[in-house]
């Protein structure tokens, strides 16, 4: 099998990011926007919930200024348990580059209430203090209505970004959860954009752990169907599957289907992005380094330039492997 590279591979395919600008409005003083949609966007009943939340910004600084797979952030009214103001939160960005309205005026994202049991953080809490507790900011997002307004501040990335000419490239998207937010701007501003559909093989694998929790899921049927150059590929952990196997996370999905990914992957257009709960990465990494393709996606420590792939160990991974040009990563 073909070792990883212990440098970044030139390759004539990399890509040449669009432009993009940040940091336009910072929390000292967000602009107002106003909540014009907020809707579930779950599959189906489930012990989540996650919302679709659409905000006009327009007549600010920031409309028409994102690109999709940039944030936004958000500034919760009210003061945290210490008694200080809020802090920012950053939100991915659910909407393309020219908004859900078309004129970069609707920004949208994908916020999942949190709800959890209290539990030591630092020396000196309660250990027998489990009360209750909620996100001060999502739960905040999920809670607004229509006409209520909204402090944000924004843009913020520069790196998580679609290349400057799609076309020169192929795509394999891979997403759990509100992972999802930014390929759904990247997918509908790839196939549903004012200069057409974009031509280039685009793949998107969706990870949850039961069906009821996959988001956007009709969307992306509706695409898959209406574009033959679009694949959608949900991927469910805690079920079975419909031919009777074990459920299986997105690496595991890859790996039982790679003979249909192979050219893709192999392929010097191909693109790979990863969003979603931080770890997701590492299956990712490792299922790449054991099919010898390494060198086209990751940076790897010299200290393991001569051990085998099939041999890293999770912290291995962790500590000494990195994604490349040809591979964006947004965890969390």
């Amino acid at each position: 099998m073909s070792q990883p590279s212990t440098t970044d591979a030139s390759h004539a395919a990399d890509p040449v990011l669009a432009p993009a600008e940040i940091n336009l409005v910072g929390p000292a003083e967000p602009v107002r926007g106003t909540v014009v949609g907020t809707e579930l966007c779950m599959k189906g009943k489930s012990a989540s919930f996650v919302r679709h939340v659409s905000i006009d910004i327009g007549g600010t600084a920031l409309e028409g200024r994102f690109r999709a797979g940039q944030s936004f952030g958000v500034v919760p009214p009210g003061l945290d348990e210490r008694g200080r103001p809020q802090k920012l939160r950053l939100y991915s960005l659910a909407s393309p580059s020219f908004g859900e309205d078309g004129a970069g005026r609707v920004i949208a994202t994908t916020p999942k209430r949190l709800l959890a049991e209290r539990s030591p953080q630092r020396p000196g809490d309660d250990p027998d203090d489990h009360r209750l507790f909620v996100g001060a900011c999502s739960n905040y997002l999920c809670d607004l209505r229509v006409g209520e307004e909204v402090m944000v501040t924004g843009p913020s990335g520069k790196r998580f970004l679609l290349p400057e000419d799609p076309s020169q490239h192929d795509y394999l998207f891979l997403a759990t959860g509100t992972g999802i937010a930014p390929f759904r701007g990247m997918a509908l501003e790839l196939l549903r954009g004012a200069g057409g559909p974009c031509g280039s093989r685009i793949e998107m694998v969706m990870g949850s752990p039961y069906t009821s929790d996959l988001l956007y899921d009709d969307l992306m049927r509706s695409l898959a169907a209406e574009h033959p150059n679009f694949s959608y590929h949900p991927v469910i952990s805690r079920e079975r599957r419909e031919d009777g196997g074990r459920g299986e996370y997105v690496h595991q999905f890859l790996e039982r289907t790679f003979d249909r990914f192979r050219d893709l992957l192999e392929n010097p257009r191909t693109l790979i992005y990863l969003c979603g709960l931080a770890g997701m990465q590492t299956g990712v990494f490792a299922l790449l380094g054991q099919h010898g393709l390494a060198d086209r996606y990751l940076r790897v420590g010299e200290d393991l330039a001569d051990v085998d792939p099939a041999s890293w160990t999770e912290e291995q991974i962790h500590r000494r492997v990195r994604h490349g040009h040809r591979c964006m990563v947004e965890v969390y």
